[in-house]
């Protein structure tokens, strides 16, 4: 039996409610056809109880997939301890998760914890500002287009995206944009002023463009020839869905600042800004702050997070599986292509991606068009096989029925 009270709450987010005069929510989404109460693993649960196999993980978030038992008991056990203090005082798990992470990228850093990918983002702007004035004059970053960043004014300026920005003019000062993987673009926009050069190692907002190697190899030859610091942005591609802990690393390069949020959760918001200890020494108490950034609950979900990801070696699972999903896409009629890393790929398609997502949603399989022609694959790196095959052949089931109707 469905839930009244479930109901009722649909109705009012999709703004049927005939008592309401309006949405309570803004309107900054698409109003949401689907409602979901609850998940476990790779399935999710709506609420008129139909259930979903989800391909995309809240946008490569729930990398282990919904309501992990281990993180939701590491949550509830801290939710009855500890709360809140602030970042006036220590707590127990922020230091051990920071520690962790640096580990993971390699030693010799520190961590900033954020809520989101956005604020991390800006927490590594704000370092490069820092860092720049020594020598004088250094305030300008240099990102590429396609890029993604996030929706606050700075990294929304950082974003290349030109039709982004339009609404929102005029945006900061101090942000150029280069094409994408070109080595002699990003070589010509380093000049003296730039303090940081901010790239994804996979751009995934941009259409799920991986970098080549040399690209990223570059990248740091230049920065360390122009004394600019090298900003890799790993919202959404780090902590194990690219193949390795961090996509940049596929390029055997150490950046200078590191950003990532999404799964680092599982679910429970939580960002972090790592940088190298040289560059993180730019900041001084009261430079940067946040009243949230690494709270008790936050940090004990990621801890758990951290943790299971360690042990069920979910590098080598995103590989495998995306090796899996590829395989079985590719030659299927109406799949131009597959590209990407590990469990982060967008499928080329010969019909419009729209289509084909909204029809997979009709027949209970997740999945976002990334373009007007690619859906977006971002499963829980803890997908099974038999899931696997099943989206497989619910992707070329839908594309069929697509283009038979078009």
């Amino acid at each position: 039996m469905i839930d009244p009270e479930i109901v009722a709450a649909h109705r009012q987010a999709v703004g049927a409610d005939p008592a309401l005069d309006r949405c309570p929510i803004m309107g900054t989404y698409a109003p949401p056809t689907v409602m979901f109460v609850s998940g476990a693993g790779s399935w999710l649960v709506a609420a008129d109880g139909r259930r979903y196999l989800d391909l995309l993980s809240g946008l490569a978030v729930t990398s282990l997939g919904h309501a992990h038992p281990e993180v939701a008991e590491a949550v509830s056990r801290q939710a009855h301890r500890l709360l809140h203090v602030s970042n006036l005082y220590a707590t127990e798990h922020a230091p051990v998760v920071a520690a962790h992470l640096d580990r993971l990228l390699g030693g010799g850093g520190q961590v900033f914890f954020a809520n989101s990918g956005a604020e991390s983002v800006e927490c590594a702007l704000k370092l490069a500002r820092r860092w720049g004035p020594a020598p004088a004059g250094r305030f300008r970053v240099v990102s590429a287009m396609g890029s993604f960043h996030g929706r606050t004014l700075a990294t929304l300026t950082a974003t290349g995206q030109p039709a982004k920005h339009e609404p929102f003019q005029p945006l900061p000062e101090g942000f150029s944009h280069v094409a994408y993987d070109d080595i002699e673009a990003l070589d010509a926009a380093v000049t003296p002023d730039v303090a940081a050069v901010l790239l994804e190692a996979v751009q995934g907002e941009g259409g799920v463009q991986p970098a080549s190697v040399e690209y990223l190899q570059a990248a740091r030859r230049i920065c360390d020839e122009r004394g600019a610091l090298l900003m890799i942005d790993e919202v959404q591609t780090g902590l194990g869905r690219c193949g390795d802990w961090f996509a940049h690393q596929h390029a055997g390069i150490r950046p200078d600042v590191v950003t990532m949020a999404k799964a680092l959760g599982n679910g429970v918001p939580i960002g972090a800004c790592w940088a190298t200890s040289t560059a993180a020494a730019a900041f001084s108490p009261g430079d940067h702050a946040t009243t949230y950034g690494g709270q008790p609950l936050a940090t004990a979900a990621a801890r758990a997070v951290l943790e299971i990801m360690e042990r069920e070696d979910v590098p080598k699972r995103a590989q495998v599986a995306g090796d899996r999903f590829t395989a079985g896409l590719l030659g299927a009629p109406g799949v131009r292509s597959v590209r990407g890393r590990g469990l982060l790929l967008a499928v080329e398609l010969d019909v419009p991606s729209s289509a084909v997502a909204a029809d997979l949603l009709a027949h209970g399989v997740i999945v976002n068009a990334v373009t007007p022609s690619a859906i977006r694959l971002a499963p829980s790196l803890l997908i099974t096989e038999d899931e696997i095959d099943a989206g497989v052949s619910a992707v070329i089931e839908s594309v069929q029925r697509v283009a038979q109707s078009s």
